[in-house]
């Protein structure tokens, strides 16, 4: 029986580079698993973790399914396989549970493959967490290997990124990721998916399945009733502190990027909502250049603030008024 996920069409050559760490027997101490969110990295590195565990892989690295820590990793009680992520999504991984898994870590793994300890997201570690794990990987225990997920590798201290191995994933071949679309039962607007997911397979799926086009097109009018002044930013905040934030943000962030190329005259086709470009053409006439400058920069700072602690509808009221008072001008 094999138990390790199923590649995804693009990510082959990801895998070959993986299992020569493997054939090779130079496994890193730590690897960095870092690109755009909906690529699969999880599911590459479950593959992955799942080869280091089996004692009786093959020739080409994948786990046998038979022995007795392939049953484990079926089961999810495998001892030697660790995930860490915050207890609650959106929260950091506090310093506490780095102290849980470095109790763990102190003993030698149990089975006599490797030991292999997930985080992620990576980037979800506070700083004291950060120096927990630097500390660890400057005396390291045997067979213990770190895989560490990201979407965001920039956010992540220098330190840690200088002792991990990097395994960065470029976005997959669109036409490729379109046959694929296809082949799971997504018959239409695989082109705008795409776009809106910036090339991500998993998210592009993930909003067909769930008519996220469709919650995007209300946000996206909202976001034009603020500029004609057809309601007021405390209102469309107060709806919009309910959905995912982070999804809006990528939103709002591609409706102003659109905007800027709009005021430079470019076709639809170069635009990240294409479908929008009517009504984005439009508005571009309205709008200084300059301003539309100050609201990206505006953009970039909600992002950074965005995973902190502090009030989600109170950042996202700040960039409506922002919007609302362009738009008066």
């Amino acid at each position: 029986m094999t138990i390790t996920p199923n590649l995804l069409p693009w990510q082959e050559a990801d895998w070959q580079h993986l299992v020569r760490y493997i054939t090779g027997q130079r496994i890193p101490q730590a690897l960095l698993f870092a690109g755009n969110k909906g690529i699969g990295k999880s599911r590459l590195a479950e593959r992955f973790a799942h080869s280091l565990l089996c004692s009786e892989t093959d020739a080409n690295g994948l786990p046998c399914g038979r022995c007795h820590s392939c049953q484990l990793v079926n089961a999810q009680t495998h001892p030697d396989y660790i995930r860490l992520n915050p207890e609650e999504p959106g929260k950091t991984i506090k310093i506490d549970q780095i102290r849980h898994i470095l109790s763990v870590l102190s003993l030698k793994p149990q089975y006599e493959a490797n030991r292999v300890v997930i985080v992620e997201p990576a980037d979800q570690l506070n700083i004291s967490a950060v120096n927990a794990f630097l500390k660890f990987l400057e005396e390291p225990t045997e067979r213990t290997v770190l895989l560490l997920i990201t979407d965001k590798p920039s956010r992540l201290p220098a330190t840690l990124m200088s002792r991990c191995q990097k395994v960065y994933f470029s976005r997959p071949d669109p036409e490729q990721v379109k046959q694929w679309l296809l082949d799971q039962g997504i018959k239409k607007d695989s082109d705008l998916l795409l776009s809106v997911s910036k090339g991500s397979p998993l998210l592009a799926l993930d909003y067909a399945k769930n008519d996220t086009l469709e919650l995007r097109r209300k946000c996206f009018d909202q976001w034009l009733d603020i500029a004609a002044l057809r309601t007021h930013p405390y209102i469309v905040s107060e709806q919009w502190v309910k959905l995912d934030p982070g999804l809006l943000l990528t939103w709002i962030t591609g409706w102003v990027t659109d905007l800027i190329k709009c005021c430079f005259q470019l076709p639809a086709e170069k635009l990240i909502n294409r479908d929008l470009f009517e009504d984005l053409y439009k508005s571009a006439q309205t709008l200084e250049l300059s301003h539309l400058y100050s609201v990206y920069d505006l953009m970039l700072t909600t992002r950074n603030r965005i995973d902190t602690q502090l009030n989600k509808q109170l950042l996202f009221e700040e960039l409506l008024i922002e919007w609302a008072r362009l738009n008066e001008k």
